[in-house]
């Protein structure tokens, strides 16, 4: 079954992202404290581990999932076009729903070369998501796609 097992947040515009083990993702303004979760089509941005992995595999470099500056890692589930439209239960409570593709940009090419490339195939670079009920999630939480 698929868990969680990242949680992360960027609390400035290309600022650092700050990792936790713990967080409230509220309708009002996604992962707390993220500088991006208010309302709309991508206000929390979740990552395959797997799909990191390969991307990873594709530069030849071992890199931690921070990189990418999503705000949630997911291990045991590779995300698709197939997913737009479902919801995310992770944890008791929060439901999030999958609105689109997380769009590698010039960033991770500036964080290591040819990255921005080997995140573009197969919806490597992740999935956004918006906030369909509160709540609060940990690392090691039960992850489903319903």
């Amino acid at each position: 079954m698929p868990t969680l097992t990242g949680i992360a947040y960027k609390d400035k515009k290309r600022g650092p992202m700050h990792e936790l083990d713990s967080v409230k993702v509220t309708l009002e303004s996604g992962v707390a404290n993220d500088i991006f979760g208010r309302p709309g089509k991508r206000q929390v941005t979740l990552l395959s581990s797997a799909q990191w992995q390969q991307a990873c595999s594709e530069i030849a470099q071992d890199l931690n999932w921070l990189t990418r500056r999503a705000n949630l890692l997911v291990d045991g589930y590779q995300f698709s076009a197939a997913d737009v439209g479902k919801t995310v239960r992770i944890g008791a409570q929060l439901q999030l729903e999958i609105t689109g593709e997380t769009d590698p940009c010039a960033k991770m090419e500036q964080a290591v070369a040819g990255l921005e490339a080997a995140l573009t195939p197969e919806w490597r670079g992740g999935v956004t998501a918006k906030v369909v009920n509160a709540g609060e999630i940990c690392i090691k939480d039960t992850v489903s796609i319903l």
